[in-house]
């Protein structure tokens, strides 16, 4: 069996637009005044024909539109693409298509377009439940405008997820604690709560190189602010899968899963990333990052990627100790030999099982809660 059958086969299809770019933002996401939608639907439907000529038969598990923001496509451009995925791929009966939204009323208003689309699950980025951090976090909304989106999602769709960030300025811990809560109360099956972190290129990186993003916690800080979201996420029975992703059981993302597990994504879009097993090689797949660029590349060169990497034996096990341990359920010991053409160090294992970073169940290597919080050194110990 090929190794990527164990995670699925997902794709992923990047919309590089935004309102307004978030102080805190590293992804692909650019402001335009004008987008031609029909150009880019063109665009899109060529790379998904010339990506499933090459995944000819294989089954698709999940689709994901993400960004940027999503939720600016028009359901017309999203009914479109999805028709196109269905004639290209088998797809699974249960397929999951996740669709990324802002939470306000103008995106809420295309909900309903979404749906009949055939997009079947909402992630939502709210970030905050309070409005003097929403205007921090350079977002457009208010906390008002999102709990009224979030209704709509909830009437238009079965699942519905939404994303939190904490550790923010002047954030205290029981501040964090009162927030969960409130989003507890709406939550349907899934949170995603991503610590703030303070990113190279970004306007926060260049506010705190100058010394003026004031109000950061401390690492300490941070750290009891995981501990406490795991404890009350379990207690409301919905604990982490991921690290920084909580779930009711079966209402996990199963595309980010297909990430986790080390399955092949093919990604369509300005800086989009891939990885696809072709011919029994697996190989990296990336696209020129500016809009204008993979969109004149798409329709001049008949294709939007750049030049494919070959991943060797090293790179693949690598990569799958880095995502697989990320997920509560772990990695599996033996597949990591398989890929590596090695073991991992007993000796590195017994170092984190003493100081309790890690546990063996069964043939899986599991990080403890513990470990989680400071996984990538854990990560680091058993790199060989």
């Amino acid at each position: 069996m090929e190794d990527w059958r164990h995670g699925g086969f997902g794709l992923y299809l990047h919309w590089p637009f935004c309102a307004s770019k978030c102080p805190y933002c590293d992804f692909n996401s650019h402001v335009a005044a004008e987008i031609d939608q029909s150009r880019w639907q063109n665009a899109y439907l060529s790379e998904i024909e010339r990506v499933g000529n090459e995944t000819q038969g294989r089954i698709l598990n999940t689709v994901f539109f993400g960004g940027g923001t999503p939720s600016l496509m028009d359901p017309d451009l999203v009914a479109a693409i999805i028709e196109k995925i269905r004639a290209t791929w088998p797809m699974s009966n249960d397929a999951e298509i996740t669709l990324e939204a802002n939470p306000g009323s103008v995106e809420a208003g295309r909900f309903r377009g979404y749906a009949e689309a055939g997009v079947n699950r909402v992630s939502m980025g709210i970030q905050a439940l309070n409005d003097a951090d929403l205007r921090r976090l350079g977002r457009l909304h208010s906390v008002a405008e999102a709990r009224a989106a979030f209704d709509v999602a909830r009437g238009a769709f079965d699942r519905v997820s939404f994303d939190l960030i904490y550790a923010r300025q002047d954030q205290a811990l029981a501040g964090w604690e009162t927030e969960l809560r409130e989003a507890l109360a709406m939550a349907v099956d899934h949170l995603s709560l991503y610590q703030l972190t303070i990113e190279d290129g970004t306007a926060f990186g260049a506010r705190h190189a100058a010394g003026g993003l004031k109000g950061l916690p401390e690492d300490d800080l941070a750290a009891d602010m995981y501990l406490k979201t795991q404890e009350i996420l379990e207690e409301a029975g919905m604990p982490s899968y991921e690290v920084s992703n909580h779930a009711r059981e079966g209402a996990e993302s199963r595309h980010n899963l297909v990430y986790w597990r080390y399955g092949d994504y093919a990604g369509i879009g300005p800086g989009a990333h891939g990885r696809l097993t072709l011919n029994g090689r697996r190989v990296a797949t990336e696209t020129p990052r500016a809009p204008s660029a993979w969109l004149r590349q798409v329709e001049t060169a008949g294709h939007g990627e750049s030049p494919r990497e070959p991943l060797t034996a090293a790179d693949q096990a690598s990569e799958y100790l880095m995502m697989c341990m990320r997920l509560t359920e772990g990695l599996d010991i033996e597949r990591y030999a398989a890929l590596a053409g090695q073991p991992l160090s007993e000796a590195a294992i017994d170092r984190l099982d003493e100081i309790g970073m890690v546990r063996r169940t069964g043939s899986r290597l599991v990080a403890t809660r513990e470990g989680r919080a400071v996984l990538n050194a854990v990560i680091r110990e058993l790199m060989p």
